[in-house]
């Protein structure tokens, strides 16, 4: 008579499946800097969306003051004052919001002009390629300054035509690279079954291929917002910005140039200001270059 021994079952842990963007999330969590980064950018969102709650625009922004104009920083004045009289340090936390909102708007039209033109030129072909390359090539034969300041020249000194101007200088760049990602997609095997069942072109476009497309238009759309505050920046410094007395750190840097021998703290933090929003975006477009990199592995 023999016995049968029940098999023990198998404990051992199973290792659950990461998805694709908390594989992401885990890899930019590894990247030191990135986080750096993101954490510096969600704090300035954070003033850039509630600063208007703490500081009263008409006192603390534009309020004039000539018996407090400038004084060096100190207790009072973390940063000092402008030759108004008015306080730098409210002036550069409320000017947040124009810098960050020309920067995400700008590259949100720039991304929806780009992104379409590439996707149709890289899936059509043929003549409606070569159209929108050669359009795209004209685009980017001029220098990005030099073609803002036409738009804005032409169309005249506002944020909205700074945010247009900014944006159009960025399309060529989304043009090519959605053109690229999308030859290297458009050849796969769900792309040929989407055209077996008949579907249509731009559904094929918007649904199979362009989510497909994503990593390096994310990176793109994260180095491009870095790009436009400067180049908003630069466009408030020649005074063709966003007008008088908003609280644009380019146009700050601009007013307080006149003082940059005696009165240097002018300069100097709304400068500061500048390089450490566009380091901190830098940084995290890095982080998403690697962490969407599939190449790299844990």
């Amino acid at each position: 008579m023999t016995t049968s021994k029940k098999q023990a079952p198998d404990t051992a842990p199973v290792k659950k499946q990461r998805s694709q963007w908390a594989e992401v999330w885990h890899r930019l969590r590894k990247n030191k800097g990135a986080m750096v980064g993101l954490t510096i950018v969600v704090i300035l969102i954070f003033i850039a969306l509630f600063s208007g709650v703490f500081l009263d625009y008409e006192t603390d922004v534009i309020g004039v003051n000539t018996a407090e104009r400038l004084q060096p920083p100190s207790a009072q004045h973390i940063m000092g004052t402008d030759e108004y009289g008015r306080d730098i340090f409210c002036r550069i936390l409320y000017g947040t919001k124009y810098s960050l909102s020309v920067g995400v708007v700008a590259v949100i039209i720039a991304l929806l002009i780009g992104v379409t033109l590439g996707a149709v030129a890289g899936y059509a072909g043929g003549p409606t390629e070569e159209v929108i390359m050669r359009v795209t090539d004209i685009f980017s034969s001029v220098p990005n300054m030099l073609m803002a300041l036409v738009v804005v020249a032409a169309l005249g000194q506002s944020m909205f035509n700074l945010m247009l101007a900014i944006g159009i200088t960025s399309v060529p760049q989304f043009v090519r690279i959605t053109r690229a990602a999308v030859l290297t997609v458009k050849t796969q095997e769900y792309v040929e079954a989407a055209r077996a069942i008949g579907l249509r072109s731009y559904r094929i476009i918007f649904s199979h291929i362009l989510p497909n497309c994503l990593s390096p238009i994310i990176v793109q759309t994260t180095l491009r917002v870095a790009s436009a505050i400067i180049s908003a920046s630069s466009l408030s410094f020649l005074g063709l910005g966003i007008p008088a007395p908003n609280p644009e750190w380019g146009a700050m840097l601009s007013a307080g140039r006149r003082f940059i021998r005696d009165y240097s703290y002018m300069t100097l933090f709304p400068g500061l200001a500048i390089m450490i929003t566009v380091l901190s975006l830098n940084l995290v477009g890095d982080g998403l270059r690697d962490a969407l990199d599939p190449r790299l592995k844990d």
